[in-house]
């Protein structure tokens, strides 16, 4: 008798659950967008990869990932900053999952998996620029549940 496995139950089997954000332009000068609502609990933050989909405007632009946790709001980067200016459609963004690394950026990235998955509480994963840039990226995330109930949705 032949099984068939979808492939998305395997890679959440394999990896966690993929979440993925439509692209979307980037937030303006020090706003802050929305990318992934975490509810239900804590995650663990396994895989986080975002791609230029509309090249990024020549103009010095420091970018960051960081968690609004509903509990506090007070913010929590998630990596130091990285100049996207001038990035062209393909670029590819990650992060290492030590809060002191800056975002990665190339066009080819090692691989979206963390190589120090985080925990995350309840609340927004966001995005951060001190510029407003023309441009857009669309993003991925990997997770896996780490309370009863926790569950991610793109923002």
């Amino acid at each position: 008798m032949t099984v068939t496995i979808d492939g998305a139950a395997v890679r959440s089997i394999a990896l966690g659950v993929l979440v993925t954000r439509a692209t979307s332009g980037l937030p303006t000068a020090g706003n802050d967008l929305a990318l992934f609502t975490i509810t239900g609990g804590r995650i663990l933050l396994v895989g986080l990869a975002g791609e230029v989909t509309g090249a990024i405007q020549n103009q010095a632009n420091a970018t960051k990932l960081k968690l609004n946790p509903t509990a506090t709001g007070l913010d929590q980067d998630l990596c130091a900053t990285l100049d996207i200016d001038n990035d062209a459609v393909g670029e590819q963004y990650s992060i290492s999952g030590t809060v002191a690394d800056a975002m990665r950026s190339d066009l080819l990235i090692e691989n979206g998996k963390l190589q120090e998955p985080l925990i995350l509480s309840e609340g927004d994963l966001e995005l951060t620029c001190v510029a407003t840039n023309s441009g857009s990226v669309q993003w991925d995330m990997v997770y896996v549940p780490w309370d009863a109930g926790a569950t991610v949705a793109a923002a």
